[in-house]
């Protein structure tokens, strides 16, 4: 491959085939050459092919020169001299056209009379590409003014409040999707009838022998007065509830036997007896709580 063309087309069909394999073998989310190594191998035989071919060109270009004579050799140069004369010409002439230079054998037409220490000055034009890209930004400038100040167009601050809401609901979606994806840090008071109901279920099942059923306490401490013996707030209740209450007489932990989301369900169930009033409410226990949901554990 003596040519910049040979070695053009070569890399390109490489590139090609490359892409072909990569979208051709279904190997879903993965890449494919990771997933099958082999396409590798056969990337590689396909390159070999291609430089083959190349090569095979090439050779066989040479050896029919080799059969001209001496006058269709001169023919075949002169023809080809055209071909790259015409070659890229369209390319050629409007790279000519936007930097508008003079060449050096026109530079006496442009050539001003100011010297300094024998060096002269030309008058060249300013490029025309550069004249192009000022009065773009003149019109790019006017229509900035009219869309931003006179129309009314967002600014800053309506795109950045804009994408904060759009980051809240994808946060609220990802957290609807996820709910497994919570723990006592992280949790946040449920409020939904349906995660109550869904509480309040869990609750009956599990935590009535001990808190009674209006959670008036039992066993177990009164979950509607404002004290607790291990803090209150959504986040201290489900790290009791995950993690058990106090060592040899508090609570079993519940986090292997509930999910992450039915234990925050069955918390803010909890959270919400707050308040009533139970038929035989069992004397206060702990500290009176006031810290919101700070998480003190």
């Amino acid at each position: 491959m003596k040519t910049t063309a040979s070695l053009l087309r070569a890399i390109g069909l490489s590139i090609l085939g490359f892409f072909i394999l990569q979208f051709s073998v279904d190997s879903g989310e993965e890449w494919a050459y990771g997933k099958y190594p082999v396409l590798w191998l056969i990337l590689g035989v396909f390159i070999l092919f291609v430089v083959a071919a190349e090569m095979a060109v090439a050779a066989l270009h040479r050896i029919l020169y080799e059969t001209l004579d001496e006058k269709q050799k001169e023919s075949y140069h002169l023809a080809e001299a055209k071909r790259k004369e015409k070659q890229f010409a369209w390319i050629k002439r409007k790279y000519a056209a936007l930097v508008d230079t003079k060449p050096m054998a026109k530079e006496e037409e442009i050539l001003l009379d100011h010297e300094y220490d024998g060096i002269r000055e030309l008058d060249n034009n300013l490029p025309p590409w550069w004249k192009y890209l000022f009065y773009a930004t003149i019109v790019f400038a006017g229509w900035y003014l009219v869309y931003y100040e006179i129309m009314g167009g967002p600014n800053q601050y309506d795109e950045y409040e804009s994408e904060v809401a759009a980051a809240e609901i994808a946060i609220a979606k990802f957290k609807a999707e996820n709910k497994d994806l919570v723990d006592a840090s992280s949790v946040e008071l449920l409020e939904d009838p349906a995660d109550l109901k869904a509480g309040k279920a869990i609750y009956d099942q599990s935590c009535l022998a001990c808190h009674a059923a209006d959670g008036g306490g039992g066993i177990g401490p009164n979950l509607t007065d404002e004290y607790w013996i291990l803090g209150g707030g959504i986040k201290n209740v489900y790290h009791t509830i995950s993690e058990g209450g106090r060592s040899g007489k508090g609570m079993v932990p519940w986090k292997d036997e509930l999910k992450p989301n039915e234990i925050a369900q069955v918390a803010s169930y909890v959270i919400s007896l707050q308040g009533t009033e139970p038929a035989d409410p069992k004397e206060p226990q702990g500290d009176k709580w006031d810290g919101g949901d700070e998480l003190i554990h």
